[in-house]
């Protein structure tokens, strides 16, 4: 006589009895080709009536794939991570850092009740 806890008649990985009625049909699908620069095609597969996109990510190499084969879209250009000073340096000139400085080190010298030189 077995223990009444058995699980029995049930395979690893199967769904309970019933769960396809239950999640009902699904919509009718469409596979759309995509290729790459380097020539990998992904078809990824969208709903009828849903919106595909123009670009798809290669799902071999991570570069934009498109849809027109003669005609991939070109790599993403990868940016230089760029510090918060050379973001500075983008919207000031020189001249302009000078003189914020010379500002700062005025406000700064009469707080402290020195002299400026």
């Amino acid at each position: 006589m077995t223990g009444g806890n058995a699980i029995r008649g049930m395979r690893i990985g199967s769904s309970p009895s019933g769960a396809e009625i239950e999640r009902g049909e699904s919509a009718p699908r469409q596979r759309v080709a995509y290729w790459c620069d380097k020539e990998h095609l992904t078809e990824p597969s969208f709903a009828m009536d849903a919106r595909v996109p123009d670009t798809w990510e290669c799902s071999h190499c991570g570069l934009p794939a498109g849809r027109d084969r003669e005609n991939p879209p070109p790599p993403k250009r990868n940016e230089p991570y760029k510090s918060h000073l050379a973001y500075v340096k983008e919207r000031r000139s020189d001249e302009d850092g000078m003189e914020l400085l010379d500002e700062a080190l005025r406000k700064l010298r009469q707080q402290r009740g020195r002299p400026e030189s």
